[in-house]
């Protein structure tokens, strides 16, 4: 299987702008910005031809080209990071079975993660898209409730059929269970990790597909593939101890330094 990554990076992000540029301090005291993090991430992933940065922003190309990263340049109105990858799987012409959409928020995620939706359609070939998601801890479902309580956007819900096919993601923590759920350890709530794995025709479909009003009342991409009835497959994958959290908003960044220092 060709096997090609692609990180959308884009400097205006509405919750934290300049996000992609944001510098992280790691736990020998050196600091590097989110996006070579993330992209040093991607290039653990077994088994890939190439992983690209994709982006409209000359601040963010010359930073990428710098730490050694290949760039495809985009444009503005790319509407979110599906439709950034789809553009720039056409303009650098890539020959690939399956597209990474590796976000660039997210240098926590274990190569595992990426290595799932490309086992999984591999074994699958009716699999068009497929996602990652964590069943959440206590600890991890509280501090998405707490980022509700105080207003925050953080991570992102998914709930799924006994296929494994997406029913429903969300930015609310679904399904409902109750303050109480939970005390003893698992809980039946799914954290979606931001990261996609694609047929190269389902993200030619995407980008001739209109928004729906699910994806902009949620602003989740990845609900245009559900309400276009392109199904999305849920792959369950393990902490394994690890935390795991995308940088969203500016306070993240301290979760994300912490989980850096504790290692892998």
């Amino acid at each position: 299987m060709r096997v090609h990554i692609i990180i959308p990076a884009r400097y205006a992000s509405t919750r934290y702008p300049g996000k992609p540029l944001a510098e992280l301090t790691l736990p020998d005291g050196t600091r590097k910005p989110l996006i070579r993090l993330s992209w040093e991430a991607a290039g653990q992933v077994a088994g890939v031809a190439a992983v690209h940065v994709a982006t409209d922003d000359a601040r963010i190309a010359e930073v990428a080209r710098g730490f050694g990263a290949g760039v495809i340049m985009t444009d503005p109105d790319c509407a979110n990071g599906t439709e950034r990858c789809a553009q720039a799987l056409e303009r650098a012409g890539l020959e690939a079975d399956i597209v990474i959409n590796f976000q660039g928020d997210a240098p926590l995620a274990p190569p595992r993660f990426a290595e799932a939706l490309v086992d999984e359609m591999t074994r699958d070939s009716s699999v068009a898209v497929a996602t990652p998601v964590l069943r959440c801890d206590t600890r991890a479902l509280e501090q998405l409730r707490a980022d509700r309580r105080a207003g925050r956007v953080g991570g992102t819900t998914a709930v799924f059929g006994a296929d494994r096919n997406a029913l429903y993601f969300s930015k609310e923590v679904i399904p409902y269970t109750g303050e109480g759920t939970g005390e003893a350890g698992m809980t039946p709530v799914y954290h979606h990790v931001g990261l996609y794995a694609f047929r190269p025709d389902a993200l030619g479909r995407y980008a001739g597909w209109a928004p729906g009003a699910l994806e902009r009342l949620e602003g989740l991409e990845q609900l245009r593939f559900l309400e276009h009835g392109c199904a999305v497959r849920c792959v369950p994958v393990e902490a394994r101890g690890r935390d795991f959290w995308e940088l969203n908003n500016p306070g993240d960044v301290a979760l994300i330094e912490s989980a850096l220092r504790r290692g892998p």
